[in-house]
């Protein structure tokens, strides 16, 4: 309590003392025995009010013990099962779990992970994936105040991410790697990568690049082959040493047919080679007819352009080129879409020609379109000429119907400048993207598309979209989710078939170890998205020609199902709505590939060394009898003694209140009883 509030109680005092003995020392009618009794039940009920008013604040001291953390993160991936460590790590788990003196020095919280961490004790090594460096990402965010010292019991080895060894630097804690596995070193020839384009033209040769991988000390022969089907389509003999143990093949494929080729690469074995899994390796390519080629014209540079070539180039089946308006009228035919990036007065003899042809295209206003121009050559829309500058966030319309759009967060994405100044459409058209201004969303498009006369345009009305892609960059460390954003888009506006009431989106394939998402939509007869239907799949294995239906659910405005559970196999499905009067068929293959099986033994090197940077210290799971002595006994973990300190102000105690009725009520009751009322 401040100084300044206790001079203010006093001065209360007085008053309220003073105004008691001024209001019953002059009233003739009271008793003089009761006099002292009226004024001290006075003086009681003003100093409390006064009180109130002045509403001082109490300090109150709590004093509590906080334990150390001992956070268990357990690698629940299936290569600990084909390591055979299973049993050991269950095992492990349990004593640590229940070690009484543990619990009693620490607060024992228990992760899992493989492709992500969760909060649980609950294992059953079927985790297809591992990322170790996301567990010190995530932890670091949780604990990194309070001693947390980290039991990470894994075989160290990652299958996708960052290097761990390096992002543990932000988790500020002790690590002690419990290690699953032995340290045997066994003679192993290896498939480490393969690299090839997920895309190949049809008549075209496509590359492939091959890494293999020798572990051992003689010199060996053996041979690289690759077959489709029974057919062997490459073969090259290679050799090791303990010096020269890696080799890069680089070879081209021929592609001679349409559609989905899937093929095998194997290292013929060495002879009692333990692991065979990891010599095999299965790909595929999706060899298809043509490319689509896409046009971007622009009288002036601009970072869009560059960032809009990249995207779109991204996928292979899409060809882009840059061109000036004069540039492109000679090679019209050679493109299926054009991209009209702020045109103005010499763009009008390209646009009266993609009139004429009826070419679809795409039209990015700005800052520097000519909006004279743009009003009187277009007959679609109109945009109001204000000579002012605005800036347009953006907001997904999650009831876009024409294509499946996936929200890549564009709520987080910057503005983009463009004209103020509404826009005003003569024809049908369906709004992707709605414009926001400071946070107040409004009916106007940012992002439009329209279908007339067979025929499919697109206009965005902003620039500085080469922004929006670094900001998903920065969001997901990957500019993968913008460039599928844009390579829909240029799907959708280079085809020219009808827009259906079920649309679905997959893969020609899927590797095994990956997710497998297949998504759909459905609209009404408005074309407005229906969250109320009823979709199933039913997938067919070619081989077993086993059937199974799978209902899908509805998540985030989008029906999903998860497949990733399918074994590899070429599979065909139907998707139905309701009674099955509306559907889509398609298939899709599965590669069979378990990256979890690469593996011979634990990564004993990098976990050590996680150790030793962190100041922690390693076990084998064989031997970890001296881990909990070890644990017990160092002094960096103790309790420490915290206090809390909460202010509680007077006026939330509920006591002066009732002091103050009190002392009314029997004032009163003493005035009434004695006549004086």
């Amino acid at each position: 309590m401040s100084p300044e509030t206790i001079v203010y109680i006093v001065i209360a005092g007085f008053i309220a003392l003073f105004l008691a003995l001024f209001l019953y020392s002059y009233n003739v009618k009271n008793q003089l025995k009761l006099k002292p009794v009226f004024i001290f039940l006075r003086f009681l009920t003003i100093f409390s009010i006064l009180l109130l008013l002045i509403n001082p604040q109490f300090e109150h001291i709590n004093y509590y013990t906080e334990k150390p953390n001992l956070i268990v993160a357990i690698d629940n991936s299936s290569s600990i099962k084909y390591l055979n460590q299973d049993q050991h790590t269950r095992k492990f788990i349990e004593e640590i779990t229940n070690n009484k003196d543990l619990k009693s020095k620490f607060n024992i919280e228990t992760y899992t992970f493989g492709n992500s961490l969760k909060a649980s004790d609950s294992v059953d090594f079927s985790e297809k994936e591992t990322n170790i460096a996301n567990i010190f990402k995530q932890l670091s965010q949780v604990y990194n105040n309070n001693i947390s010292p980290l039991l990470l019991i894994t075989d160290g080895n990652q299958t996708f991410g960052n290097d761990y060894t390096f992002v543990a630097s932000s988790y500020k804690q002790p690590i002690y790697p419990i290690i699953l596995g032995d340290t045997i070193t066994y003679t192993d020839v290896s498939i480490q990568q393969l690299n090839v384009n997920k895309y190949a033209f049809l008549k075209n040769k496509f590359p492939v690049e091959c890494i293999l991988v020798y572990n051992g000390h003689k010199a060996i022969k053996t041979r690289f082959e690759v077959y489709s089907g029974k057919n062997l389509v490459f073969s090259e003999p290679v050799t090791f040493s303990k010096k020269n143990n890696s080799k890069i093949l680089n070879f081209t494929l021929p592609a001679s047919r349409i559609g989905v080729i899937s093929y095998k690469a194997t290292v013929v074995p060495i002879e009692n080679e333990k692991n065979r899994v990891n010599n095999t390796k299965s790909f595929a390519v999706e060899v298809i007819d043509q490319k689509t080629n896409v046009a971007i014209v622009s009288d002036f540079y601009h970072p869009d352009l560059g960032a809009l070539k990249e995207s779109i180039a991204s996928n292979q089946q899409h060809q882009v080129s840059i061109l000036k308006p004069e540039e492109v009228i000679n090679q019209i035919n050679d493109f299926q879409l054009f991209i009209l990036y702020q045109p103005n007065q010499k763009f009008k003899k390209l646009i009266d020609l993609l009139d004429d042809e009826k070419k679809n295209r795409w039209t990015i206003l700005g800052t520097k379109t000519d909006l004279n121009f743009l009003n009187t050559i277009n007959k679609n829309y109109k945009h109001d000429i204000t000579h002012q500058v605005e800036d347009y966030l953006a907001e997904l319309n999650t009831s876009y119907a024409p294509f499946i759009i996936k929200d890549i967060h564009f709520e987080s994405f910057p503005p983009l400048k463009s004209n103020f100044g509404s826009v005003t459409f003569s024809v049908p058209f369906e709004t992707l993207l709605f414009k926001t201004i400071n946070n107040n969303k409004t009916d106007q498009p940012l992002f439009a598309t329209f279908e007339l006369n067979g025929k499919r345009e697109a206009v965005l009305f902003g620039e500085n979209i080469w922004q929006w892609r670094a900001q998903s960059f920065l969001n997901d460390n990957s500019f993968t989710d913008f460039d599928d954003f844009i390579s829909s888009i240029i799907q959708y506006l280079a085809s020219n078939k009808r827009k259906t009431r079920l649309n679905v989106s997959y893969e020609s394939f899927y590797n095994e170890n990956n997710n497998l998402n297949i998504k759909a939509e459905f609209f009404d007869k408005n074309y407005i998205f229906d969250p109320r239907a009823t979709l199933n799949i039913t997938l067919k294995d070619s081989f077993s020609k086993v059937e199974k239906s799978i209902p899908f659910v509805l998540k985030n405005n989008m029906y999903q199902v998860d497949l990733s559970n399918l074994a590899p196999s070429d599979y065909r499905f139907t998707v139905t709505v309701g009674n099955g009067n509306i559907s889509k068929s398609g298939s899709f293959k599965i590669l069979g590939y378990n990256v979890e099986q690469q593996f011979l033994n634990a990564n004993v090197t990098k976990l050590e060394q996680l150790a030793t940077y962190s100041k922690g210290a390693g076990y084998f799971i064989t031997n970890t009898d001296s881990f909990v002595s070890d644990i017990l006994t160092d002094n960096r973990y103790k309790s420490v003694q915290k206090e809390k300190i909460n202010t509680v102000p007077l006026i939330d105690w509920k006591y002066l209140l009732f002091l103050i009725v009190c002392s009314l009520a029997i004032e009163w009751f003493l005035r009434k009883f004695n006549g004086l009322i």
